[in-house]
């Protein structure tokens, strides 16, 4: 776990429990320790044809007790994910007026429109669509936060079942992220390495998300957010849950959709001077 310089969330500690943020994954995550109901924990949440589980994650979400509101991001969706979520209970911020079709900005641009509209969160959380009944797990990435070990709480997924890639992409972002922390880390944390380098499912401090934007674009979302906030000083720890979203394979759609994420996280490095 990536130990850095206190951050600013860390003089609001005897507001906080003393969980350890790890926890057990088999646990029920719909709760948090009783912390910080005079903090505000926001869930930003973009999402573009996602008809199929949207609602099964709003509720999810809604269902984390320290949770105070759940923000779905439609981006120019086709299907009905904007209805299905606001049915489910969550505020959706449209990128595209209804009957429109063909603008979406891509999740960096959906997380950049929300994250500047939400200057009243202490604490975000920042979650895929696609998680459905998993998305429970989120409160796993509130503890450290909330405990005041961590800035940055990253879920880690367990490993898929079938054939997924072949870890390319992966490993490009963990070696540039690893490079991140030796540089700007406290002793102790030259030699962390992460695990899960491409994972979308976190939750921030104000003072980290402040410092992380603007969001990166592309595939580049998530690489760009670990740098960021490690160069700025924040600590960063990943968080094992039994998360599940739809997992692209190896056939031409996985290849393909691989190929742009490394595309992306390459230029997201280049641009950021790897």
């Amino acid at each position: 776990m990536s130990r850095v310089q206190t951050s600013p969330m860390q003089d609001r500690d005897d507001k906080r429990s003393n969980g350890t943020g790890r926890g057990d994954v088999s646990d029920s995550t719909t709760k948090c320790s009783d912390t910080t109901r005079d903090l505000r924990i926001t869930a930003l949440i973009p999402a573009y044809n996602e008809a199929e589980r949207i609602a099964a994650t709003v509720t999810a979400v809604r269902g984390i007790a320290a949770v105070d509101e759940v923000i779905v991001i439609d981006d120019g969706s086709r299907d009905d994910t904007a209805q299905l979520a606001v049915d489910a209970g969550a505020r959706v911020m449209r990128l595209t007026k209804p009957g429109l079709v063909g603008n979406n900005v891509g999740k960096g641009g959906a997380l950049q429109y929300a994250a500047t509209r939400c200057e009243d969160a202490d604490i975000v959380l920042l979650l895929d669509g696609d998680l459905g009944e998993s998305a429970s797990q989120a409160a796993l990435l509130l503890e450290p936060v909330l405990a005041g070990t961590a800035d940055m709480a990253i879920a880690a997924f367990p490993k898929p079942a079938g054939k997924a890639g072949f870890g390319l992409v992966k490993g490009l972002a963990a070696r540039a992220i690893r490079k991140a922390a030796r540089r700007s880390c406290a002793p102790g944390c030259d030699t962390w390495t992460p695990a899960a380098p491409l994972s979308g499912q976190r939750a921030l401090t104000r003072a980290c998300l402040d410092a992380v934007l603007p969001f990166g674009s592309g595939y580049g979302v998530e690489v760009a957010l670990s740098i960021r906030a490690l160069r700025a000083g924040f600590r960063l720890v990943e968080v094992p849950t039994t998360m599940t979203h739809a997992a692209t394979g190896r056939d031409l759609a996985g290849f393909l959709h691989r190929g742009k994420q490394f595309r992306d996280v390459a230029v997201t490095l280049i641009k950021m001077k790897f």
